[in-house]
């Protein structure tokens, strides 16, 4: 008696979160549908929109120079390049979702020149990130999703794919493993300059070991299906102080080097 008594008791649980799952995903198409200013539909019909924006000194590694709309596009390595994608997209119009990234810093995004109003954020999507990033494809332009590690099932992948692909938006994964990426992008922290030096390699007025991290150099590499693998290497250096501190993006050698803010909490 006492187990048919807890086997019911689970069955009520798991139909309760099923229930908590659903009204979840119907809110959060109804919040969209607000966003995209058609309170009456349940999913937002966009035009196509041309590629989406990527900082300039990534261009080179893009064919159309930027993102293409309607692909999954992987992105890992230092978190500035994700940073920065997010900041070009949002600052040019674009809608953005970010699923599952609760550490993500938003502050270094806005130094990267996003627009927050732009930006909506499901830090905690629950136990399924996959389904609640395929409602935010319905009325968002990019829609960030953090795998944490779990690799998606192709069968699962190629109808998001598809989904992607219809409404025009475009995916972007990371931390973990999507079968079928056309891009794949990753960064890589080559050096740091000192905020008392002129150079990234720490060499001039720093010394090892003092001060703070002024500048940063990143090589950044796409792999694109049909293509040679491509690379550049970009600098991150900060300028300004409060409210009008900037960091900027830019080819290596590009840009001067005047400012001694640190960078550091842009690449977590």
């Amino acid at each position: 008696m006492g187990d048919r008594l807890t086997i019911a008791g689970r069955g009520a649980a798991r139909r309760q979160a099923d229930a908590d799952h659903a009204a979840r995903i119907a809110q959060l198409r109804r919040q969209l549908a607000v966003m995209s200013g058609q309170p009456d539909r349940l999913s937002a019909e966009r035009p196509d929109l041309p590629a989406i924006p990527v900082p300039v000194a990534l261009e080179p590694l893009f064919p159309a120079g930027g993102i293409a709309g309607g692909e999954v596009v992987a992105c890992d390595g230092a978190r500035s390049v994700l940073l920065s994608l997010i900041a070009s997209a949002s600052g040019a119009g674009r809608r953005i979702g970010i699923v599952g990234m609760p550490r993500l810093c938003l502050l270094s995004a806005v130094e990267l020149g996003a627009d927050l109003s732009r930006i909506a954020t499901i830090p905690y999507p629950g136990t399924d990130p996959v389904e609640v990033a395929s409602v935010l494809l319905d009325g968002m332009d990019v829609v960030v999703l953090n795998l944490a590690g779990a690799s998606v099932a192709p069968s699962r992948a190629k109808v998001l794919t598809g989904r992607v692909r219809k409404q025009s938006s475009t995916l972007i994964v990371t931390g973990g493993t999507w079968p079928g990426v056309r891009t794949s992008i990753d960064a890589e922290v080559t050096g740091y300059r000192n905020s008392l030096s002129h150079s990234i390699s720490g060499h001039g007025t720093g010394r090892s070991g003092m001060g703070r991290i002024g500048g940063m150099r990143l090589r950044v590499t796409a792999r694109t299906r049909g293509r040679c693998r491509s690379s550049v290497d970009v600098e991150l250096v900060a300028a300004g102080y409060g409210a009008a501190r900037r960091v900027v993006l830019a080819h290596t050698g590009g840009y001067p080097v005047v400012a001694a803010d640190p960078v550091l909490e842009v690449a977590n």
